[in-house]
């Protein structure tokens, strides 16, 4: 039995979901300060879904 690839997260931090958007992390806190795009706040730390992420690249399209 081949062992299975890790799971993609489906939640991703600042900087990661920066990355996958291709801005700047200011950016991305930007939208979600403005509401534009969804996030949990853990901590000090903000978790934005993958459903958000597509969901403002759909938007943009």
């Amino acid at each position: 039995m081949t062992p299975l690839p890790p799971p993609e997260p489906r939640a991703y931090r600042v900087p990661r979901a920066a990355e996958l958007l291709d801005l700047h992390p200011h950016t991305v806190r930007a939208l979600i300060k403005s509401g534009r795009l969804k996030s949990v706040r853990v901590g000090r730390a903000y978790l934005i879904p993958e459903s958000s992420i597509q969901e403002l690249l759909a938007q943009a399209a």
